[in-house]
């Protein structure tokens, strides 16, 4: 993961102040094995359809954002709502 430490101690998730973690990578295949069905939506329910290689997860594991070229998408509308994978069983 190319995430500094010491930033993941500073930001947060823009819509909850949780702090973030880095996402596990089996869970970030998972998520793109759904981007890849056309299934995965983001906040702002747009299809997602560009696969991740990184991601942050709120420290609840509610919420995952994008990481594009090392950089974290902290925008309310790039977050993805994990229950989605909860749905679709």
């Amino acid at each position: 993961m190319s995430i500094n430490a010491d930033l993941l101690d500073i930001i947060c998730c823009p819509a909850t102040r949780l702090p973030l973690k880095v996402m596990p990578a089996e869970q970030v295949q998972t998520l793109n094995r759904r981007i890849e069905e056309g299934t995965l939506v983001g906040r702002d329910g747009e299809k997602l359809t560009e696969p991740l290689t990184e991601a942050l997860v709120t420290r609840d594991g509610k919420l995952a954002y994008p990481v594009r070229d090392g950089i974290p998408v902290l925008l309310e509308d790039s977050g993805i709502v994990l229950s989605q994978l909860e749905d679709a069983g």
